[in-house]
C-alpha cells in the first residue's frame, strides 16, 4: 500500500510540474495574431469596449419603461390622538374627548410604471453614447497597433540578442585560437609579451560582452513574453531569424501606399472628441427644453389591529392612479447660458485641436516614411561596411601571422571589425522597427478588419 502511494505522489508531481511548463512556438507573424488576442493590454482595451456597449444601453434604457415595486409595512405602537368637541361624542359643550383614528397595523402593495415622454437631454445622451462607443473602438485599433508595434520591436529584439550572442562566440572562438598560437610563438621566441597581451585583452572584452549579451537576452525574451500577455519565464521558440525578417522588410513599395485620413486611427479618435464636444453643446441647448413624464401606479392595502394581513379573511383595498408632470425650465439666473457658452468654447477648442492633430498626422507621416528610407540606406550601407571590415581584418591576421603587421594593427581591425558586426545587425533590426511604425502611421494592416 505504501509502495503504491510513493507512486501516486510521483506520478501527481509529474503531471503538475509538466502542467505548468508550456513551451511555444512562434513565428512573427504568429506571435502578433497571438498578442492581439492574448495580451494584457489588448485583453483590457476588448474590456474597454466591452464597457461601452454596457454604458450605452444603460443611457439607452432610461428612456424605457421603467417599473418598482414597493412593500410598506407600519405598526403603529403608540397611535396618534385627536381631541374632538365633547358634544360630538355626547358630552358636555365646551369640553373635548380623545379619540384615536384607524387602525394599528397597515401593509400596502405598490407597482409603478414609469415612462419618459419627451427629454431633450435623453435624445442628446444617445448620439452622445453611440460616439463614445465609436471613440472606445478606435481606442482599441490604436492599442492593437501599439501591441502590435511592441511584439514586432520585442520579437526582433530577442532575434538581435541571438544573433548577437552568436556572433560573438565565434569572435571569442577566433580570438582565443590566436590567442593559443601567439602564446606559443612567444615562448619560442617568435613574437612578443606585448602581442599576447593585446590578445588577452581582446578576449576578455569579448568574454565579457558575450556574458552581458546572454544576460540581456533573458531580459529580452521576458519582455517579448510580457507583450505577448503569457508567463514571463515561459519558453519561447522563435521560428523567424533576423535575416530573412530584414529581407521581407526592405522594400519601398510601402512608400507607395495611398494614405487616408479616415483609414489613421489618431485622426478617427481626433473626429471622436470633435463630435463629443458638438453633443455636450446641443446637451446644453436642450436643457431649456421642458420635460415630460407620465406614470401609473397600482396599490393595494389592507388595515387592521392585529398582524393578520396573510389571512385569507383579511380585506383589501385596490387603488391605482395615472399621472402626467411636465417640468418647464423658466428662469436660471444665466445659469444654462453660461454652460452653453462653455460647451460653445470646448467645441472651438476641439475644432482647433482636430486641425492640430491632421498636420501632426501629416508630420509623423514624413518622419516615418524618412526613417524607413534611412533604416534601409543605413541597412545596404552596414552591410557593406561588414564586408569591407572582414577583408581588412583578414589581410591583418595575414600579415600579422607573417610578422608584417603588429597586435596593436590586428587589435584595431579586430575592435572594427566587431564594430561593424554590430552596426549591421542593429540596422536589420532598425528597418524592421521602422517599417512597423510607418504602419502604424498608415494603419496597414487594418487590425479591426482581420480575420
Amino acid at each position: 500500500m505504501r509502495k503504491y502511494l510513493v507512486i501516486s505522489i510521483i506520478l501527481l508531481a509529474t503531471t503538475v510540474s509538466f502542467s505548468q511548463e508550456k513551451n511555444y512556438s512562434f513565428s512573427l507573424e504568429e506571435a502578433v495574431n497571438f498578442a492581439l488576442d492574448s495580451s494584457y493590454t489588448a485583453l483590457n482595451s476588448r474590456r474597454e469596449v466591452a464597457k461601452s456597449l454596457k454604458q450605452k444601453w444603460e443611457t439607452t434604457a432610461t428612456g424605457l419603461p421603467q417599473i418598482n415595486g414597493a412593500v410598506d409595512y407600519q405598526n403603529q405602537l403608540k397611535q396618534p390622538v385627536t381631541l374632538i368637541p365633547g358634544e360630538i361624542a355626547g358630552g358636555e359643550p365646551g369640553t373635548f374627548v380623545p379619540v384615536t383614528f384607524g387602525t394599528k397595523q397597515q401593509m400596502s402593495l405598490t407597482a409603478t410604471l414609469n415612462q419618459l415622454i419627451f427629454d431633450g437631454s435623453y435624445l442628446v445622451g444617445l448620439k452622445a453614447a453611440k460616439v463614445f462607443v465609436d471613440y472606445n473602438e478606435n481606442a482599441n485599433e490604436k492599442t492593437l497597433l501599439e501591441v502590435r508595434k511592441g511584439v514586432i520591436n520585442a520579437y526582433g529584439g530577442v532575434l538581435l540578442s541571438q544573433e548577437s550572442i552568436s556572433i560573438l562566440e565565434k569572435n571569442l572562438e577566433t580570438l582565443k585560437d590566436n590567442l593559443r598560437e601567439t602564446k606559443a610563438m612567444f615562448e619560442n621566441g617568435f613574437a612578443e609579451e606585448e602581442d599576447v597581451e593585446q590578445l588577452q585583452i581582446t578576449t576578455a572584452q569579448i568574454e565579457n560582452q558575450l556574458s552581458n549579451s546572454k544576460r540581456l537576452e533573458v531580459y529580452a525574451k521576458q519582455m517579448l513574453n510580457l507583450a505577448l500577455g503569457i508567463p514571463v519565464n515561459s519558453n519561447v521558440i522563435l521560428e523567424d531569424n533576423l535575416g530573412s525578417l530584414t529581407v521581407e522588410s526592405v522594400s519601398l513599395e510601402l512608400m507607395d501606399t495611398t494614405f487616408s485620413y479616415e483609414d489613421n486611427v489618431d485622426y478617427q479618435i481626433a473626429q471622436n472628441l470633435t463630435k463629443q464636444r458638438e453633443l455636450e453643446l446641443k446637451l446644453e441647448k436642450s436643457r431649456a427644453l421642458p420635460s415630460i413624464n407620465a406614470f401609473v401606479n397600482y396599490g393595494t392595502a389592507a388595515y387592521d389591529d392585529e398582524f393578520v394581513f396573510f389571512d385569507r379573511e383579511t380585506s383589501w383595498f385596490q387603488s391605482s392612479i395615472l399621472g402626467v408632470s411636465m417640468t418647464v425650465p423658466i428662469f436660471s439666473s444665466l445659469q444654462r447660458s453660461a454652460k452653453t457658452q462653455q460647451a460653445k468654447i470646448a467645441l472651438e477648442q476641439a475644432k482647433t485641436e482636430f486641425e492640430q492633430q491632421t498636420e501632426q498626422i501629416n508630420a509623423d507621416l514624413d518622419l516615418a516614411k524618412s526613417n524607413y528610407r534611412f533604416a534601409i540606406e543605413n541597412y545596404h550601407t552596414s552591410q557593406g561596411n561588414l564586408r569591407l571590415a572582414e577583408r581588412i581584418e583578414h589581410k591583418n591576421q595575414v600579415k600579422y601571422k607573417e610578422g608584417i603587421s603588429t597586435s596593436f594593427e590586428l587589435r584595431q581591425a579586430q575592435t572594427q571589425l566587431y564594430t561593424a558586426q554590430q552596426e549591421y545587425i542593429e540596422s536589420m533590426l532598425d528597418v524592421i522597427e521602422k517599417k512597423a511604425e510607418l504602419e502604424t502611421v498608415l494603419n496597414t494592416p487594418n487590425l479591426l478588419n482581420r480575420n
